[in-house]
């Protein structure tokens, strides 16, 4: 999260002429992996696949980025206590990166640039629905312009978001449109990513000595003389 908002805060410095060079050149554009030969044209250096990683930690504005942080603040901690630091870093840019493949498999002719954490994060959000399925997610459904809160459980909410992902992508592969710029298979990859991976990353768990019989007190240590 440190390094994302580095990263956006880097962003704000620059022009946007210097922003719109780097959100090409660091965000995933499909064409350029599916098209060497337009890439080359246009001005794309070499094959780009660092763009991968990199796109990750780019983000289109204030909304993108706060929306992204606080999704992984909710989420994230509790997966990272299962992986540990290190394994959860590697976990979260495996997502990532898997997320801008699909993007690419499922957009192969888009010139938009894909960007932001969202791929990674559904890839949290995987793990997150195997690890805690029971997890209460307090959610908030305006009615009348009245704020509602509700429980629900994670379970549901986690596959309720994916087949929301899902059904906006299959739409947009359809009608064969932008979609207003959301890279919904991108969240459909990372979010498959987490469920398939994340055990991978786990750390594991010290099995637990059965304890002997003598190790209950008194009590057990001589249950054959009925002792009370």
């Amino acid at each position: 999260m440190g390094l994302t908002i580095v990263v956006f805060v880097l962003q704000l410095r620059l022009s946007d002429q210097q922003l719109a060079r780097v959100v090409y050149l660091l965000g995933v554009v499909p064409r350029r992996y599916t098209q060497p030969g337009w890439a080359a044209h246009v001005g794309f250096p070499g094959i780009g696949l660092a763009s991968f990683l990199t796109m990750t930690f780019l983000h289109g504005g204030w909304l993108h980025i706060i929306s992204n942080l606080w999704t992984l603040w909710i989420f994230g901690d509790n997966v990272e206590d299962r992986m540990g630091p290190a394994r959860f870093l590697l976990f979260y840019l495996t997502c990532g990166v898997i997320a801008g493949i699909a993007h690419v498999v499922t957009n192969p002719g888009s010139t938009v640039p894909a960007i932001g954490a969202s791929g990674a994060i559904a890839g949290v959000l995987g793990a997150y629905f195997f690890l805690y399925p029971r997890a209460r997610i307090i959610c908030l459904i305006p009615i009348f312009f009245l704020p509602f809160f509700i429980e629900i459980p994670a379970f549901f909410f986690l596959l309720l978001w994916f087949f929301s992902q899902f059904f906006s992508g299959t739409l947009c592969l359809l009608t064969a449109q932008e979609c207003g710029g959301i890279a919904w298979w991108a969240h459909v990859g990372g979010f498959l990513a987490g469920v398939f991976l994340h055990r991978l990353f786990l750390i594991r768990q010290p099995a637990r000595r059965p304890f002997f019989i003598d190790e209950y007190g008194v009590e057990g240590a001589w249950p054959w003389a009925g002792y009370r």
